[in-house]
């Protein structure tokens, strides 16, 4: 495959769709073509999994950890072979807000399952694709729950868990990043955001030679 795959990863709150969006608009003004989604939602069956994990409320009832990763992974399954493969194919750039790593926190770290079954589980599902960049917006989960209700907006399903369990998934994700530093640009997301796209485009700029 010719094109770049970038996700980008960190808990709701931390400034992931506004960083994705200022990185697509830079990229796109060099020319490139950008391809920009997200997990869950990223296909119609996506979006089908996103309304019920997210915001089925009693129409689904409590969920069971395992049938959660399975139905995200099942997501992720769609929305690789039908979004992100064919456009890293034709060599466009993917910018992803959420992927692997995601699963591996919130359901591994946040929801205690074994970490070992889910990456195993999610990399089946994709066929073992993996970006070549992952940028991991650590935020604070107080300060993260801060900026959500400053804006107004209402809780899903996994932002209304208790802030303990936010807290385990903060660390999953820094544990992801110390093993895979190759893979990980970590930045503290409490930093303004013009700061935060620069670093994200002088980690991706050198990437962009090779395509």
């Amino acid at each position: 495959m010719s094109g770049l795959f970038i996700t980008l990863e960190g808990g709701d709150g931390a400034g992931k769709s506004t960083q994705a969006e200022l990185l697509g608009a830079w990229l796109e003004a060099r020319g490139h073509e950008v391809v920009r989604t997200r997990e869950p939602g990223g296909t119609r069956l996506g979006i089908e999994v996103r309304r019920l994990l997210l915001h089925g409320g009693d129409e689904i009832g409590e969920v069971d950890p395992r049938a959660e990763t399975l139905l995200y992974a099942a997501d992720r399954a769609q929305h690789i072979a039908k979004v992100v493969r064919p456009a890293l194919e034709r060599g466009a750039i993917v910018v992803a807000d959420r992927y692997i790593d995601s699963s591996l926190a919130y359901q591994g770290a946040g929801r205690v399952l074994d970490v070992a079954d889910v990456r195993r589980i999610s990399e089946w599902a994709v066929g073992g694709l993996w970006p070549q960049v992952t940028v991991l917006l650590d935020l604070d989960p107080v300060t993260a729950i801060a900026r959500r209700r400053g804006r107004g907006e209402v809780d899903d399903r996994l932002e209304a868990e208790a802030v303990e369990f936010h807290e385990a998934v903060r660390e999953g994700f820094r544990d992801l990043a110390r093993v895979a530093p190759d893979r990980y640009l970590v930045l503290d997301a409490a930093q303004p955001a013009d700061e935060l796209h620069t670093a994200v485009i002088n980690r991706v700029a050198p990437l962009l030679t090779a395509l």
